[in-house]
């Protein structure tokens, strides 16, 4: 049986508490911004998406109990049908109407499932699947051609959506699983030479005009301020307005006055947001509770009991991590704008479930940790 309420019990007993804390703050934290991120004056209705964040984390939270009672050995059994199922959902979205000129999202009834979400979980448990063999080599050839086929074919697909920011998810995620399980140092200074000339063909042939003037932007600052480089600048101006403290939870001036567009401020610029009204000490608590959160997921990687449970975990850490550094990264100006959000803070439906489902994938290895 899948579930057997006495394994149940034992396995709530032994979570990790400091990622089940930093986990729910940053929630609690994500609600009250976007909420703020939407408030335009007292006389003002501040809108509803704050209340269906909190809907999300709700899902989220039965999604990541669910995730971490069950075995993940159990869970990796189906790894291989989760990514076809997957792929099919990438297929489905080009019989929908673009929104924003970009085909991403499946219309339901609740809610617009964003199948990115779902590839970047199944793409994870195969890969952490294939590489978790006790004897493996992980220099073989043969091993390329499976991890370019695992992860190259959701690559692609969320490429043509497009959704560069997504899409770098899955190559980023390959790239840790390889090395993660040994791979020679000199394979991988020539895949990055490969990577980078990829770079540069794919910025003169295969980006959009848009992708392009973003990466354009970023390198020149300040040559096209009112058009591509518009919510960079907007962003940088409320991080460094914040100050030591901050203006105060519903003062900021950005993203009121809709200078920070309210459409990406709960989003991809919700740290911004955060910058501006809590200031350089609420920016430091938000990144010191990922520190936590990324420290229990190490340790999780560190004391299990098995290399698939290992895999897991830092698959899981590789794919936060890029998500925090590119999304606070933008918002100062340090990366382009990709269009990441920040795990747990940022508005999103299939992200918010998403990223709970994949911590309690980690909380399952960890709860079956060796007993050290």
């Amino acid at each position: 049986m899948i579930f057997n309420f006495d394994a149940i019990k034992q396995a709530l007993f032994r979570l990790d508490w400091l990622m089940m804390i930093s986990t729910f703050l940053l929630c609690i934290l994500g609600v009250a911004f976007i909420y703020s991120a939407k408030y335009q004056g007292a006389a003002l209705d501040a809108g509803n998406m704050h209340l269906k964040q909190i809907l999300w984390i709700g899902v989220g939270t039965v999604a990541f109990f669910t995730a971490a009672v069950i075995d993940y050995r159990t869970i990796s059994k189906y790894a291989y049908g989760f990514l076809a199922v997957s792929l099919v959902l990438l297929c489905l979205v080009f019989l929908f109407p673009p929104i924003n000129s970009a085909q991403r999202w499946i219309p339901l009834v609740v809610l617009d499932l964003q199948p990115s979400e779902v590839a970047k979980l199944s793409c994870l448990l195969a890969l952490a699947t294939y590489f978790s063999p006790p004897v493996f080599n992980v220099n073989r050839r043969s091993v390329f051609l499976v991890t370019a086929l695992i992860a190259g074919v959701p690559f692609l697909l969320v490429f043509m959506q497009p959704d560069l920011g997504t899409a770098v998810i899955f190559v980023m995620l390959a790239a840790v699983m390889l090395f993660a399980r040994g791979l020679y140092w000199r394979t991988i200074i020539i895949c990055a030479i490969l990577g980078v000339l990829i770079l540069v063909f794919a910025f003169f042939f295969l980006l959009e005009d848009y992708q392009r003037q973003r990466i354009l932007t970023f390198l020149v600052p300040g040559s096209d301020p009112t058009g591509a480089g518009w919510n960079a600048a907007q962003s940088k101006i409320a991080v460094a307005s914040g100050g030591p403290t901050g203006k105060g939870f519903l003062q900021g001036t950005q993203n009121t006055l809709g200078f920070l567009p309210r459409t990406v401020a709960p989003t991809d610029f919700i740290f911004s947001v955060i910058g501006e009204e809590a200031g350089f000490v609420g920016s430091a608590t938000v990144i010191g509770l990922f520190a936590l959160l990324f420290f229990s997921i190490y340790r999780a990687a560190i004391l299990a009991r098995d290399m698939l449970g290992r895999l897991i975990a830092v698959g899981v850490l590789g794919i936060l991590s890029l998500h925090v550094f590119v999304n606070i990264g933008m918002t100062v100006g340090a990366v382009p704008i990709t269009g990441l959000p920040l795990p747990l803070v940022s508005y999103g439906g299939s992200f918010m479930v998403s990223t709970m489902v994949a911590l309690g994938l980690v909380q399952s290895v960890s709860i079956r940790r060796e007993r050290r």
